[in-house]
């Protein structure tokens, strides 16, 4: 088996690539297609090579080119727990007058109980199970391979984990940690190398030296934003430019429970 990790938008995407087919994990924003396909490409995978799209979860920014992707040849494998939430994000696009996104054709989704995930991914040769992993949100699910690789979608970091003991996110982990993972894929944050042996980290989250008066500047957007300032408002408090008001703003309202660290890290992606 051999991971393709994929950088193309402000989402990480990964390809799970085994001798009797590929699943992609997660997509990106409508209108990164072309994108998408020229990662593709330098990773040396046609598109229509790929068997499955599994999606973390049906937010905008996960599911985006989903169907795409679809009519290239790949079913959508979709948990029953998710179906709910097949179209929770057309209204999005619609609203955003998204004239790329294409919404899911309900024909193209493979559904099937979360209690049959083993048996739906060894058909494509992945030994491992789908878990629901609520938090971010209700319709968030994890993969996890045998191999100990742990793809997470936007279940918040584990160096957020004390930030959020006693709530759904910490449930999810200690769901996720029981099954002793090696290496974490995060939508939004680099992969994590667990350290073998060992308990994962779960300090609160610290600034870098080299970042500490971005982590500063962000952790004053955030609070302002929580007074309701205009933009502008905080642009003119902050002296920070439009463009990182409007990042922070679109991160922080869209991503529940994300703290300044996870920001950051969808900054760098986003400048990567």
């Amino acid at each position: 088996m051999k991971i393709y990790e994929l950088h193309y938008s402000k989402t990480n995407t990964y390809v799970i690539e085994t001798e009797r087919g590929r699943i992609l994990f997660d997509t990106g924003w409508a209108g990164s297609f072309p994108a998408f396909c020229h990662a593709m490409s330098e990773a040396g995978i046609s598109v229509p090579s790929l068997s499955a799209i599994l999606l973390s979860h049906f937010h905008p920014d996960h599911m985006g080119i989903a169907q795409e992707i679809a009519d290239k040849g790949p079913v959508i494998l979709v948990p029953d727990l998710q179906l709910p939430y097949l179209h929770s994000a057309d209204g999005v696009f619609e609203k955003e007058k998204n004239s790329a996104f294409i919404p899911i054709k309900n024909a193209d989704v493979r559904s099937f109980p979360l209690s049959k995930s083993r048996e739906v991914l060894a058909s494509y040769g992945v030994d491992g199970e789908i878990l629901h992993t609520p938090g971010h949100s209700d319709d968030s699910i994890s993969l996890w391979l045998s191999d100990g690789s742990l793809f997470v979608g936007d279940l918040n970091p584990l160096y957020e984990l004390e930030l959020h003991r006693g709530t759904t996110i910490g449930e999810s982990w200690e769901k996720l940690l029981a099954l002793h993972p090696k290496t974490v894929y995060y939508g939004h944050a680099k992969k994590a190398v667990l350290a073998e042996n060992s308990k994962p980290s779960m300090a609160k989250e610290k600034p870098s030296p080299d970042d500490s008066d971005l982590y500063k500047l962000v952790s004053d957007i955030m609070k302002l934003i929580d007074r309701n300032c205009t933009m502008a408002k905080i642009q003119k408090k902050t002296g920070a430019d439009a463009g990182l008001v409007e990042d922070v703003m679109r991160m922080y309202l869209t991503h529940q429970n994300i703290g300044v660290r996870g920001i950051l890290d969808r900054i760098e992606i986003k400048g990567r």
